[in-house]
């Protein structure tokens, strides 16, 4: 199986999990994770069967192992894998496992190019740039002063010699800012990129309001990736683009409740495309249901909103609208 990151792999698992549980896992993420594996599922590309399988059979084996782990401790969970695997197999799993537990600090930065993470380094503070080398492989560390400015090589090299123990909590903040900082130069990557679909594909099955901040956080990071993700992505306020005809077969598959609420505070157009298109007397129910309505929950918009947009998109799977994504993607009528 071709190699993957453990970013590339965690993408392939949410594109093949079905719905309810990739959107499970995806609630557990933070921010920083979503947008990276969003990112990764971006730049996938085309998944392959092999990668598929390598990938589901390698989460599968994992969470095995996690389990025997957490019944019986490390010696049984290898003795049990032994047996289910064989040992080389086992001893591979297990090592993978605990590795995983005990992240060591900045792991992240030691699978970047070392001439990467120079361009990166070089300015900042000889104390900083000791405690990261610190955290490096050798070979790492060694590419990187070497590319320092002769006065700086010394400095860093010092501090590094004499550097006793530092604070878990001033580690994890050097840490944070260093890998925020090395983001901003891979976001640069993936302008243009292939696998928009797949990510649309993801996006469609998360909850509104994580999409909207996936898509807000992509557009301050790569606004042409977010635009290209956008074009594809239908949302609530797009059924405006939808032809009259396909509004009412949407209306006529939607609970009416829901209807009420997903248009609660959205922009004159969309409620004017709604209205145009039901019959007088259930226009009228529907502005006076709106009317006494209140106050509601932004939240509870989103959810009526996402339940609307579910109806649509399998409309469209099944053929039965639609939905024009620009000059691409004309109808034929």
């Amino acid at each position: 199986m071709t190699q993957l990151t453990s970013s590339q792999k965690a993408a392939v698992l949410l594109l093949i999990l079905e719905e309810r549980s990739a959107v499970q896992v995806m609630k557990q993420l933070n921010e920083r994770e979503l947008e990276q594996i969003c990112l990764e599922i971006a730049n996938l590309g085309k998944v392959t069967p092999e990668m598929i399988k390598g990938v589901a059979e390698e989460f599968s084996e994992m969470c095995l192992a996690d389990k025997y782990i957490n019944s019986g401790g490390i010696e049984h969970a290898r003795s049990l894998m032994e047996k289910a695997l064989g040992p080389t197999k086992a001893k591979e799993i297990i090592n993978h496992l605990t590795a995983s537990l005990q992240v060591r600090p900045f792991d992240s930065l030691r699978k970047t190019d070392p001439v990467q993470l120079l361009e990166y380094i070089q300015n900042e503070h000889p104390q900083t740039i000791a405690l990261v080398l610190a955290h490096l492989n050798p070979e790492q560390a060694a590419g990187i002063i070497a590319g320092l400015a002769p006065g700086k090589q010394t400095e860093v090299a010092y501090r590094m010699a004499v550097m006793d123990s530092t604070s878990p909590d001033i580690i994890k903040e050097v840490e944070h800012i260093m890998e925020k900082k090395l983001s901003a130069l891979v976001s640069q990557d993936y302008t243009n990129v292939g696998g928009v679909n797949s990510v649309v594909e993801v996006l469609n099955r998360v909850d509104r309001s994580t999409e909207k901040m996936i898509l807000e956080t992509l557009d301050d990071k790569d606004p042409d990736l977010a635009e290209q993700i956008k074009k594809q992505l239908f949302v609530f306020e797009d059924i405006v683009r939808l032809d009259d005809r396909y509004v009412q077969l949407v209306l006529s598959r939607i609970d009416q409740r829901d209807l009420a609420l997903a248009l609660k505070g959205v922009a004159s157009n969309v409620y004017e495309k709604i209205e145009k298109n039901m019959s007088k007397r259930a226009a009228q129910n529907l502005k006076e249901e709106l009317e006494f309505m209140g106050p509601v929950r932004i939240r509870g918009v989103e959810e009526a909103q996402q339940r609307i947009v579910s109806v649509i998109r399998k409309l469209e799977e099944q053929g039965e609208i639609i939905i024009s994504r620009g000059d691409e993607d004309q109808a034929v009528l």
